[in-house]
């Protein structure tokens, strides 16, 4: 969710009253992923990186996140909607935190959609994280290196039991994936769009769907491969 801090200098304000108003995006687009039968929802949040901003901009965002979460529980009960998170939750403020494992927890029966918050997360930080989960089973004598495959680091990802994303929806129009999900975007569709965060809206999210829809999805595979196993 990209260009808040853009959209409020546009407007000649701090960066923080983008992210204010980058949560109308946020209601918009999850109430419309709900509404398509979307079954996973990732928005990526806060990353690793994003602690190195200045500390003022932080420690507003983290308030506005505690707020947030606090405000929309009843909302995403309401939508049958539930609330997951993947990142390291430790280094969050413990008032965040709190606020965040009490809507994980009272959502946790909801089964219209998952809507998971990439929170004090990076790729790199997640596959880190599995490799030393993975290395402590070899050394403990559980699991032998022979038998590491792509099923036992998925396994040990921060989103295991989470399907990997079809599509990536990029707004800002930066040309990168910023250290996001870089495992499980192996072969994810992605879309690219100039809006900034904040203007998103829930027409967007439906052109974007209609571009994915367009694509053929071949998976290492040739487009006669894929028409002859449909035929």
């Amino acid at each position: 969710m990209d260009g808040n801090g853009r959209w409020a200098k546009k407007k000649g304000n701090l960066r923080i009253f983008g992210h204010q108003n980058a949560i109308t995006a946020v209601r918009d687009t999850v109430e419309a992923a709900a509404e398509l039968g979307i079954k996973f929802l990732t928005l990526y949040a806060f990353s690793t990186e994003n602690w190195s901003r200045p500390k003022y901009e932080v420690d507003a965002l983290m308030q506005l996140l505690v707020n947030t979460i606090r405000k929309e529980t009843d909302t995403l009960t309401k939508n049958n909607i539930r609330l997951q998170a993947i990142g390291d939750r430790e280094a969050l403020p413990n008032a965040c935190r709190r606020e965040l494992e009490e809507a994980i927890q009272l959502t946790s029966q909801n089964s219209r959609m998952t809507l998971v918050l990439a929170l004090s997360y990076s790729g790199r930080w997640e596959l880190v994280n599995a490799m030393k989960q993975v290395a402590s089973l070899v050394e403990q004598g559980k699991l032998s290196a022979a038998h590491i495959t792509e099923e036992t680091i998925q396994q040990h990802l921060t989103t295991a039991g989470i399907p990997d994303p079809e599509l990536l929806i990029r707004t800002s129009g930066e040309q990168r994936i910023s250290n996001f999900l870089l495992w499980q975007l192996a072969y994810t569709e992605l879309y690219i769009t100039d809006l900034l965060w904040p203007d998103f809206r829930k027409e967007h999210l439906y052109e974007a769907i209609f571009a994915f829809q367009q694509r053929e999805r071949r998976f290492g595979k040739t487009s006669e491969q894929l028409q002859k196993a449909h035929s």
